[in-house]
Parts: C-alpha cells; structure tokens; sequence
C-alpha cells in the first residue's frame, strides 16, 4: 500500500449496528453468527489518512462486515502515530485478540487476512504468516516492500465453496481487486489535482479533514496543492494517462460496470465481494470533489456505486 494524500479527525469508535437475521435462512444464520462470534473476539485499531484510497478500501470492507473499530488519524508529516511500526506506511491495523496482538500491512493484505479469519476462524496469528513480506525493486528503482499471496484468501476447497461456489467467482474477484491497486487507484491523483483550482480545492478538504497544525496545515494547503499539481502531471506521463485524464477515469468505471454486467447487481452477485468494496472504496476518496461529480455524470457508474453505498450503510452504524 502506498501513500497517497492525508486527512483527519479526534480518534474515535465504529460500531457495527443491530443486524437482522431473523429473515435468513438457516444456513446463513449459522453462518452469519458464526462470523458475528469471531468479530467480537477482536479490538480492531486502524491508522489511516482518511483521503488515502487504501485506507478507504479498508473501511469499506470493516464498515461492510459489520467490524467494531477504532480509528487513529496520522499525521502525514511527523507520522508520531505509526511510530510503534517499522513499517511506515498507512493502512496500518492492529488487531488485539485476548492476550495477542497483530500488526497487519498493506491493505489487500488487511482484507484479505481478516475475510479469511471470518470465514475460516483459524487464529489470525497463523493467518498473518501466509501473506509474508519481502523486498522488491519498482519501476523507478527504488526499494519497496511487497506482499506474497495479497489478493488470496487462504481456505480450504469446502470454504472457497461456500464462499464463491464456482471457481471462476473467486479468480475474477482476485483480478478485480488487483485491478484497483494497480490501476484505478493512479487515475485519482491525476484526477483530483488536474488544474490548480481542483489541487486547492483537494488540498482544502485534505486540510480540513486532516491532522494538521495552524502552520503545517497553511503549508499543506497552498505548498501542497502547488506541489501536487506539479506531481499529477508527472503521474499523467509515468502512466501513460491520456492528454484529459478524465477521460482515463471513465473508461476505467465503464469498464468495471461492463465486468459486473446487467445480470448482477454487483460483481458479487446479490451482495458486494471484495472487488466490489476495493472499488468503491477507492473511488470514494473523491466525494465531494469535481472530479467525482464528473465520473458520476459522465461514466456509467454511479447506479452501481449507489448500490454499494447502500449496502454498506445498511450492514454499518451511522456515525
């Protein structure tokens, strides 16, 4: 997971609201309590940028499943929050389970440990260790740190059913969720800081959400609008984005509409999968700015992104 922009607010609690399961079959009862027992096990605590599009993605599956967490805002600067961790980027989540405590990576890792704990049980400290770390050289020469098995969800074949039923759900949604990290998430920044007026605008909301000082955040606004408009279009050219990146950004949500199709109303079928919630959320990041009414008027998207909000709201409390 990489570092994208920044945000804040006072740390504070999600919880899960009153689900009803009374009208479930029984089956999917057990099932749902089942999972319901092994949420309640863990003391979830989330270090985030609330701007940063793998954040969100996090949130969007925790809010989906239903998940108590807390949330820490880091300041992008000085970052004093993450200092327990090594590993200094965000999302950062720290799962408290009896006497033991994780720290969980990256966030398709994140996701990924935590669906297969839900639906396997097998202890989160075990599951952590399939999903390994290691050093890679990127495109640009610099050293980064990668994880093994990321989009994978360790099961055995009688969960994968349960969970997929065909073979092919559980490919496509692994090639979908590797599609938002490798992809979409580049068409944000390019996006939301495409002309001065839209890097200040960003720069203003990020300012406002943000864990900032008086000085740092009148820093942020105006050295940091300036400097990632400059960056945005350096990103343009790495990724090889057309000369209106608008353009890119609808092409890219028509394209996922035309993966899910008009015989689903997600990629997940009657229920958002994790494609679905890595999508959404990293698309979500951009509420409230022109890019995002652009992409909503412009691209084919927005039913599809109202459902899963929908979704989400309905599994969530509102805070």
């Amino acid at each position: 997971t990489r570092q994208p922009g920044p945000l804040s607010s006072p740390p504070h609690t999600h919880f899960p609201s009153a689900l009803l399961v009374s009208r479930a079959r029984p089956r999917q009862t057990l099932f749902f309590l089942f999972q319901l027992s092994l949420s309640s096990r863990l003391q979830l605590t989330l270090y985030q940028y609330k701007t940063c599009p793998f954040c969100s993605k996090v949130r969007a599956f925790l809010d989906f499943h239903a998940l108590p967490y807390k949330v820490v805002e880091v300041n992008p600067v000085r970052r004093v929050e993450i200092k327990f961790s090594s590993y200094r980027k965000v999302p950062i989540l720290v799962a408290q389970e009896g006497d033991s405590s994780q720290q969980l990576n990256d966030s398709s890792v994140i996701i990924s440990a935590l669906k297969t704990y839900l639906v396997s049980g097998q202890p989160l400290e075990e599951i952590i260790t399939y999903y390994p770390s290691m050093k890679a050289v990127n495109d640009q020469g610099k050293e980064v740190t990668e994880f093994c098995n990321k989009y994978w969800l360790m099961l055995d074949e009688k969960e994968a059913q349960q969970m997929y039923g065909r073979k092919e759900a559980r490919t496509e949604e692994m090639k979908w969720r590797q599609w938002a990290d490798d992809w979409l998430v580049h068409l944000i920044s390019p996006n939301v800081y495409r002309t001065p007026t839209e890097a200040l605008a960003s720069f203003d909301y990020i300012v406002r959400e943000g864990k900032f000082g008086a000085v740092e955040g009148a820093m942020a606004k105006y050295v940091g609008a300036a400097a990632m408009y400059l960056i945005s279009k350096r990103l343009k050219s790495r990724h090889h984005l057309q000369d209106d990146v608008r353009e890119d950004l609808y092409e890219a949500a028509n394209k996922w509409v035309a993966a899910v199709g008009k015989d689903r109303p997600f990629m997940g079928g009657q229920k958002p999968n994790l494609a679905d919630l890595a999508v959404y959320g990293v698309l979500r990041v951009m509420e409230g700015l022109e890019a995002f009414d652009d992409l909503m008027q412009h691209s084919r998207i927005q039913p599809w992104y109202l459902r899963v909000e929908k979704a989400i709201a309905e599994a969530s409390l509102t805070h």
